[in-house]
């Protein structure tokens, strides 16, 4: 086993190191946020992970997992050093990298034997072999070192079971003292014969873009399906099921609703875009899954809209604001955009989330929005409930409850968790994404509540 040093503790930093922790690994975890590192300590932990704060607890009482924002002692005590600090969106949609590099820049000022420097962060195309003549100006005359690409494939909301049991190991390594150390460092995956590629550095990080811009894809045809299925009367989910059936396409990754969000999608469609112009090459598709995901979002402000009719002064209760459930991640969710649009056309929104509700009233972009005690509250008053993040509490409402503390009985189903017939049954008007009704049937009209004469 190894000593290792993780540099960043954000999602993919914090996961690592309890992970590598986990496998028997003495693991350092560095942020230059020293009161962030301090809270760690005590074992607050940043953000919300079903399991990581059992893993981080665990392997921190038994020795084998550190924090520290003393990066350069801690690269002097290690052999492997993970890069796994962010790399936001430049407003022309690149990646911005420059944390990478300042932190490669210390790492190569600080090498005292031979090191292994493996980038994690997701970056372009040709970074880590930059990183390789970047660190090569500040190191030591004789110094010795490799550069690897170990690109990430963590989901949030079920982080631990992709670290644990992934689908398969990527390494890009052009040494084989570098390629041993990361078959070593993955050797515990070899008892459930996790599939390993090995290649060159490019190929590595072009793998991860590939393959979050390819779901990216999926996720934006099966939303233009759904409008389409809207204008010819066709249901989207059992298209969808249809579609999934053929295993050469798959069924994950193909429910309509009202767009990708989060840490990845967005971030990586428009970097694969940028770094593509900047090879001269055309990405076509990417451009046009980016465009159809922001269309999407816009088209789900219009379904609500609709619903109540002239939207200024009307009351929406919007329930879910994490851009998945299981996490407590807003960065690009979905329901942002949403409740921006909802704001602009006049509509007053209360919110409700069951994990992220603390993070979210931080946001200046939420500053005019009310927060509800759970979904019944933020449903009081309101002329219409937008489901927009898949929460399995908001599956099953009593919607007999709902209706009674809502002022006009309307569901926006942007997740399709509820059936037409039984949301109509009690009384609701009900609008789904790529629920068409087939031509010759008309909409069933909610019930009416019984008068107290009757």
């Amino acid at each position: 086993m190894y000593n290792i040093t993780v540099v960043g503790t954000g999602y993919v930093g914090l996961v690592t190191g309890a992970c590598l922790a986990d496998f028997g690994n003495n693991v350092t975890c560095v942020d230059s946020d020293a009161a962030k590192i301090e809270r760690m300590k005590a074992l607050e932990l940043p953000f919300f992970e079903p399991g990581l704060p059992e893993i981080v607890e665990r392997n921190f009482n038994e020795g084998r997992l550190h924090f520290t924002s003393d990066l350069a002692t801690a690269v002097r005590n290690s052999k492997v050093v993970f890069i796994t600090v962010g790399t936001p969106p430049r407003a022309d949609g690149s990646a911005d990298t420059s944390a990478i590099y300042a932190v490669a820049k210390i790492v190569a000022q600080n090498l005292n034997g031979y090191k292994l420097v493996i980038q994690k962060s997701t970056a372009p195309v040709g970074t880590a072999r930059d990183l390789y003549r970047h660190m090569s100006k500040y190191a030591k005359k004789g110094a010795k070192f490799d550069v690897a690409s170990n690109p990430e494939f963590l989901r949030e909301g079920s982080a631990l079971e992709t670290s644990m049991r992934p689908d398969r190991v990527v390494i890009g390594a052009e040494s084989k003292e570098a390629e041993s150390i990361l078959r070593k460092i993955h050797e515990p995956l070899f008892l459930i014969e996790t599939p390993m590629i090995v290649t060159s550095l490019e190929t590595a990080e072009l793998i991860k873009y590939a393959s979050n811009c390819f779901l990216a894809t999926k996720i934006s045809f099966i939303n233009e399906m759904a409008n389409l299925c809207e204008a010819l009367g066709a249901d989207v989910q059992m298209v969808a099921k249809g579609l999934g059936m053929d295993r050469r396409i798959g069924p994950k990754f193909l429910h309509a609703g009202p767009g990708y969000g989060g840490s990845c999608f967005p971030k990586d469609t428009h970097a694969l875009s940028a770094f593509a112009k900047k090879a001269k090459v055309k990405s076509g598709i990417v451009d046009a899954v980016i465009a159809a995901n922001d269309h999407q979002m816009t088209r789900m402000v219009d379904k609500i809209c609709n619903s109540i009719g002239a939207p200024r002064g009307k009351k929406v209760a919007v329930l879910g604001l994490s851009f998945k459930p299981n996490t407590d991640d807003l960065r690009e969710a979905p329901a942002l955009y949403i409740i921006e649009g909802l704001k602009k056309r006049g509509v007053k929104v209360v919110a409700f989330d069951p994990i992220s509700m603390r993070k979210a009233e931080e946001l200046p972009q939420l500053k005019n929005v009310e927060f509800g005690a759970d979904a019944y509250d933020a449903a009081r008053g309101a002329h219409a409930v937008a489901i927009i993040t898949e929460w399995n509490e908001f599956r099953g409402m009593e919607l007999s409850r709902l209706k009674r503390v809502m002022k006009k009985p309307v569901l926006c189903d942007l997740r399709n968790l509820y059936k037409r017939d039984q949301v109509e049954a009690a009384g609701f008007e009900y609008v789904g994404v790529g629920k068409g009704v087939p031509a010759g049937l008309t909409k069933k009209k909610p019930a009416k509540r019984a008068s107290k004469k009757a």
